[in-house]
């Protein structure tokens, strides 16, 4: 497996790529890959626990494994093409990547542009606490001091959702949040399941684990529109490992927590992506 370092694009394919106009043209790319020989994923190698790089500098993460996994059952080696979030579409819109595997989530917008297979991760947000903290639903929050950073995706979240006897402490940023939980500041935090799976790893005398999720935002592959010979199969190979319990052996591994409902996330994707 080879990956290819970070290459800058200039604002007018960007401008190309989110106008939905892509500069080359694909006739079929599953057939392109299978003569090449060779799967071009896109992936953003600055976002742990999804893309990243280890003391040696290969890449390693979530999606990796994912992009492993998917190139070796179509019988090709893996070309990792390393991307920003930034030019995740560019990058797939002009030919740099057959896909993106990149905790890619799907929305309304961006499904203008490119499209999205089956959901194969999702990016959840879940309540951490101590094992001795007795929490195990949103209701248990009441009377309990809950860390999150302010304006962020699980304040939002947790304003809406938590009852009136739960304090929410808004931090400045997620260091400030985690600290104050390892310090006992406060009883439970609200943020990325990966975070808590980090602070688990880190400050293994502080007994912490995830007590509940919040909330669940779908991760697809991204494809570009009318490929349907590569949408079939990505999508064949998803419904194939969501049911055989290999993608939720890859989430549990770098999350800490099981793949919610696979079928019920398909439900809310489809929504989304209308």
């Amino acid at each position: 497996m080879t990956f290819i370092s970070r290459r800058t694009f200039a604002l007018t394919t960007v401008a190309l790529a989110l106008a939905g106009t892509a500069p080359l043209a694909f006739a079929d790319s599953l057939k392109e890959i299978q003569a090449r020989k060779k799967l071009l994923v896109a992936i953003d190698l600055s976002v742990p626990p999804y893309g990243m790089t280890d003391a040696q500098m290969q890449p390693q993460g979530a999606d990796v494994d994912v992009a492993r996994a998917l190139a070796k059952d179509m019988g090709v080696p893996l070309e990792i093409v390393q991307v920003s979030g930034p030019n995740r579409i560019p990058f797939l819109m002009t030919g740099k990547a057959d896909i993106v595997i990149s905790s890619f989530a799907v929305t309304a917008e961006r499904a203008k542009v490119v499209a999205f297979s089956a959901p194969y991760s999702v990016n959840q947000l879940v309540v951490g606490a101590s094992k001795g903290t007795s929490i195990e639903k949103l209701d248990d929050l009441n009377g309990k001091r809950v860390a999150v950073v302010r304006g962020n995706l699980q304040d939002l979240v947790l304003t809406k959702q938590a009852p009136k006897g739960a304090t929410l402490v808004r931090y400045e940023d997620d260091a400030t949040a985690n600290t104050a939980l390892i310090a006992g500041q406060v009883d439970a935090i609200a943020t990325p399941s990966f975070t808590v799976q980090t602070l688990v790893q880190k400050n293994p005398a502080k007994n912490l684990e995830i007590k509940f999720a919040l909330s669940a935002t779908p991760l697809a592959i991204g494809l570009r529109k009318n490929d349907a010979e590569l949408m079939k199969w990505v999508n064949d190979w998803v419904e194939k490992n969501a049911a055989n319990g290999e993608l939720n052996k890859i989430y549990q591994k770098h999350m800490g927590i099981a793949l919610p409902d696979m079928k019920k996330l398909a439900d809310e994707a489809r929504v989304i992506a209308q």
